[in-house]
């Protein structure tokens, strides 16, 4: 009997899903359908670079979302100045994540625990402060991305279309380097960190600059979410880099199932379409959300995958298998 994998083929079915949505869009003649499976692709993104650090690192941080933010803000910045090259508003969105996440990984990678989230969530709210501040930018009314990036012929961005399918084919990019990351040296090393630092010290590993450099990797991916955000929405404002960003990018790891590499996508899917289904409901959804929650925490450890995978080992013993 063939043991197949049912978060491989979940994963591949949501990927085929996917691809056919401007297609079912276009036929219906529905085009929320694309602009919600896009937005859910980009948090997506954050979710995997997030679940990068938490999931594999142990290190659980309340600020990721700023990263994004930063991007974001770096397209949009570069758009104010009349950069609209997306040949280096991107690389620049990129890069200086990445530089936020050195001095902001450098910092709070010297604490533990609950002091960690705590120094996360300072710095991020700290930069959130900044950008309410920055009049000049719009502050806290945000600012509005008056050209997408141009990429001058290669990809026309302004096509919605077009800019669902760099999404998808970057969602790809991103969980395959992060599959090659886990499964590398230097993921092993990482969940060896997490698990027992101390004896991973011990043996000789320098386990503050794996944690540092997995760290901007992670900051550096969330900035590439913030530059798709940022073309997403043609607005870039405060409010990406607050907290409750951080918060519900932590929520989609865990309905997923945090350290499985397709964990963050599901559970990006999962949280959106019960955002916009609850939200048709009542305002409050927050209220019926919240109960859903908990009861996978309680009754699905390692989220919606690893329920599946609990039920898959179950189906497989000896017994219960149906003759």
């Amino acid at each position: 009997m063939i043991n197949v994998n049912r978060q491989t083929i979940l994963c591949i079915l949501i990927f085929l899903l996917l691809a056919i949505v401007p297609v079912l869009a276009s036929l219906t003649d529905v085009p929320f359908y694309l602009d919600l499976a896009r937005r859910m692709m980009i948090l997506a993104i954050g979710a995997l670079s997030l679940n990068l650090i938490m999931g594999y690192g142990g290190m659980i941080s309340f600020g990721h979302a700023v990263f994004i933010g930063i991007g974001a803000y770096t397209v949009g910045i570069c758009a104010e100045h009349d950069i609209v090259s997306g040949y280096i508003q991107w690389p620049l969105a990129i890069m200086i994540s990445a530089i936020f996440a050195i001095i902001f990984g450098a910092i709070s990678l010297r604490t533990r625990g609950v002091y960690f989230i705590m120094i996360t969530l300072a710095l991020a709210q700290m930069m959130y402060f900044l950008g309410v501040s920055l009049d000049r930018y719009g502050g806290d009314d945000g600012l509005p991305l008056l050209e997408p990036s141009n990429f001058y012929g290669l990809i026309d961005l302004s096509d919605k279309t077009s800019l669902y399918y760099l999404v998808f084919i970057l969602l790809i990019l991103c969980l395959w380097l992060c599959k090659r990351l886990v499964a590398s040296r230097f993921g092993m090393v990482i969940q060896g960190a997490r698990s027992n630092e101390a004896r991973m010290q011990a043996i000789g590993f320098p386990t503050f600059r794996y944690k540092l450099t997995a760290f901007v990797i992670a900051g550096a991916m969330a900035g590439l979410a913030g530059a798709l955000l940022a073309n997403h929405t043609d607005f870039v404002n405060p409010d990406m880099m607050h907290w409750t960003r951080s918060g519900d990018l932590i929520i989609m790891v865990l309905l997923g199932g945090m350290g499985s590499l397709s964990g963050p996508i599901v559970g990006a899917l999962v949280f959106i379409l019960l955002e916009e289904a609850l939200s048709g409901i009542t305002e409050y959804w927050q209220l019926i959300f919240g109960p859903f929650l908990i009861l996978v925490v309680l009754f699905a450890r390692g989220g919606l995958l690893g329920f599946l995978e609990k039920r898959q080992d179950f189906a497989q013993k000896p017994g219960n298998e149906n003759d």
